[in-house]
């Protein structure tokens, strides 16, 4: 589903509204030349400002909840809106 203006805008502050898993990949969301191809699990969270982020990290060691507090951020375009299908007034409220 594209989230469009609308729909973000229905999404609670503070609230994580997508969720998944990418290798750590150029086909995927590339954080770092250690462990090619190991899962990220990734999430996105509407932040306080009329914005959002996405935060991710290794699948087999993070939670949502420890994503939330210590992820990394994606700041990648192309790396966001494979995780996001959104549209260009979504994607530029992006604080990356």
């Amino acid at each position: 589903m594209k989230i469009t203006e609308e729909i973000f805008k229905e999404i609670d502050t503070g609230q994580v509204f997508a969720v998944g898993i990418e290798p750590n990949s150029p086909d995927g969301i590339y954080m770092t030349n250690y462990n090619i191809g190991k899962s990220l699990l990734w999430i996105a969270i509407k932040g306080f400002g009329d914005d959002w982020t996405i935060y991710c990290g290794w699948l087999d060691s993070n939670s949502i909840y420890e994503l939330k507090k210590h992820g990394d951020k994606v700041h990648s375009h192309e790396h966001i809106i494979k995780c996001v299908d959104c549209s260009a007034e979504v994607l530029e409220k992006y604080r990356g």
